[in-house]
């Protein structure tokens, strides 16, 4: 075996080596970021002419630049909305990463295809859809709200060129006044204009709402979007509500539960979600509460075609693959070149059951509930709103950002967790979003521990 062989295998082990250590830590080390001018001192031209060789490259990978990103899968990682891959799907994370799959088209990628679309059915089927449904995995709830946004109003178009209609001097779509900001990037993007409809006390859209927002907007709505567990407050919209006002005025309904609708699952809070068989698209992301690696949306039309007209591109040398009439992803997003970004999700579902996914999310609710009880026992703390799903907020009296920001520093610093402040309606708050398994009570109540102790 010639020498650069044998250096390939050793540095293949040795990385193999350093993905079992990773994998086995428990917890994981939370880690912490470095400034710019650390990382330039302690990983100074890393790209060079010569190269470092693989295993130096390993090492400064692994001796400066894990140890200063967070480990979004620490127990005490509760900011933002976190991630908690099963170990099967990290485990298959690098399977995808060694077996060079396209997942674009049918034709190059059949049977990893197969395997996303056996998902994308399962997610349709919980939210009620029709079994003709279907799909694409795409990066994230960002780019999964563009593309059905694009394909709602494309068409939108289509119905008023087939009607002999004009267009409208500006297009729309409405949605809840605390929607995700993704929504507003969108609108960016399309050069649409956005109808913010006011939501209830409890932070709720309602059929009322949109129905004061549509009859502000005038013409030009092509889509309606409810949101299903905002980032937030993890608050559910009335979906049936909003969805039938929807399907009346024969407009796109849109539901994004990019956090929120894998609530669904769980026979606690399924209640919420009635109404999500009327979507037209919905999407949700595994990297959030589906227990999948970044990252992965999963978007769902309930036509197809639909998407399929607003998406494809077309092309000489992508001719043999729009006329094949085959299932192609990348015919239903604004994406062309894919990784088969679902397969972490199947191989968990395949390996586990599902069953094991509903009772997940319903203890990671039933954690959520249980700590907003200890809150509220705590007289300088109060919930600034009811958790409804597992995202649980809340804030310290007499605090201001100043203190808000010191408590998470040390959290931080001292590898407890992380929990940045956050706010609503200006005033400062903070919250704990729990979709990780290993997050306990125990851990929860520690940090408000040191919280009331500072």
């Amino acid at each position: 075996m010639h020498t650069a062989n044998l250096d390939t295998v050793a540095l293949r082990e040795a990385i193999f080596d350093y993905a079992r250590e990773r994998m086995a830590f428990n917890p994981t080390p939370l880690d912490a970021p470095m400034s710019l001018q650390e990382l330039q001192k302690l990983a100074p031209n890393t790209v060079n002419e010569k190269g470092l060789g693989g295993r130096k490259a390993l090492d400064v990978f692994s001796e400066v630049l894990a140890p200063a990103c967070l480990s979004t899968d620490h127990p005490g990682y509760l900011s933002f909305i976190p991630t908690a891959p099963t170990e099967a799907a990290t485990l298959f994370d690098l399977v995808v990463s060694a077996s060079s799959i396209y997942g674009g088209s049918w034709m190059e990628g059949a049977g990893a295809v197969f395997a996303e679309n056996e998902v994308l059915a399962w997610l349709a089927r919980e939210a009620g859809l029709p079994s003709t449904s279907g799909g694409v995995f795409v990066q994230g709830g960002t780019l999964g709200n563009l593309s059905a946004l694009v394909a709602a109003r494309h068409t939108a178009q289509a119905r008023l060129v087939a009607q002999g209609k004009s267009m409208p001097a500006r297009w729309k779509f409405i949605c809840s006044s605390e929607a995700h900001s993704s929504l507003k990037s969108a609108a960016r993007v399309m050069d649409v204009d956005i109808i913010k409809a006011e939501v209830n006390e409890q932070g709720r859209l309602t059929g009322a709402a949109v129905e004061a927002a549509f009859a502000e907007a005038g013409d030009g709505v092509f889509a309606i979007v409810a949101t299903a567990g905002t980032t937030n407050f993890g608050i559910v919209d009335r979906i049936r509500e909003v969805g039938e006002i929807a399907n009346r005025e024969n407009i796109w309904f849109h539901v994004d539960g990019a956090y929120g609708l894998a609530g669904i699952l769980s026979r606690k809070t399924r209640h919420l979600f009635d109404g999500t068989e009327l979507a037209d698209s919905f999407i949700v992301d595994p990297h959030k509460w589906l227990f999948a690696p970044f990252d992965a949306c999963a978007l769902v039309y309930r036509d197809p075609a639909l998407a399929k007209a607003a998406h494809t591109q077309h092309g000489e040398y992508l001719d043999t693959l729009t006329d094949s009439g085959d299932w192609n992803p990348s015919d239903y997003a604004f994406n062309l070149t894919r990784r088969v970004r679902g397969l972490p999700l199947w191989f968990s579902l395949a390996t586990h059951g599902v069953a094991a996914y509903r009772q997940a999310v319903t203890e990671n609710i039933d954690l959520a509930h249980r700590i907003a009880d200890e809150i509220r026992s705590r007289p300088q703390l109060r919930l600034v709103r009811e958790p409804e799903l597992s995202v649980v907020v809340f804030e310290h009296e007499g605090w201001g950002i100043e203190e808000y920001n010191a408590w998470s520093d040390y959290l931080l610093q001292t590898g407890k967790g992380l929990v940045v402040p956050s706010s609503h309606r200006g005033k400062p708050n903070t919250r704990f979003a729990i979709v990780n398994p290993q997050t306990s009570f125990e851990l929860l109540v520690e940090l408000l521990d040191t919280m009331e102790s500072r």
